[in-house]
């Protein structure tokens, strides 16, 4: 799974000019599930995206995660960050999860992260969504974790 994030001082995503998630100070998380990721792969990203250092402490250096600062969490569906561009000028997104897999992980991510932490809100998987944000710093981390190589 791909997490692309952003630590914004607020950020909100809106489906057909209705907003369905916001946050102010925290992080922005575009979420894509890609062929062969399980559960497994979507709570070790929710593990890193937890416990990773993007605020900064008292001497100004990046030692706080989203949880010791207590922001918000918005996590946006964006099967885009799997495609693969290595070649010509079309993307390709074979990469990403089918799209039941996708949506099922999604969900799950978002079920996680509520149970985890206090302050969640989502956008809606599947929609055309318009995504409003204010970068701090700017900041702007690629997570990922990869699925497990089969055992042969």
């Amino acid at each position: 799974m791909i997490a692309l994030i952003q630590r914004v001082t607020q950020a909100r995503v809106r489906v057909e000019g209705a907003q369905v998630g916001a946050i102010g100070r925290g992080v922005l998380a575009l979420v894509c599930a890609q062929r062969g990721d399980t559960e497994r792969e979507a709570d070790g990203l929710l593990g890193k995206l937890l416990a990773f250092r993007l605020f900064g402490d008292a001497q100004g250096r990046m030692n706080l995660s989203v949880v010791d600062v207590g922001g918000g969490l918005l996590l946006v569906p964006q099967f885009t960050l799997a495609a693969d561009t290595s070649s010509g000028t079309r993307p390709s997104f074979s990469p990403a999860a089918p799209p039941a897999d996708g949506e099922r992980l999604f969900g799950y991510f978002v079920g996680q992260a509520r149970a985890r932490h206090a302050q969640v809100a989502s956008g809606t998987f599947g929609a055309a969504m318009q995504v409003d944000l204010t970068n701090d710093g700017p900041v702007t981390f690629w997570l990922q974790v990869k699925p497990k190589e089969p055992i042969r």
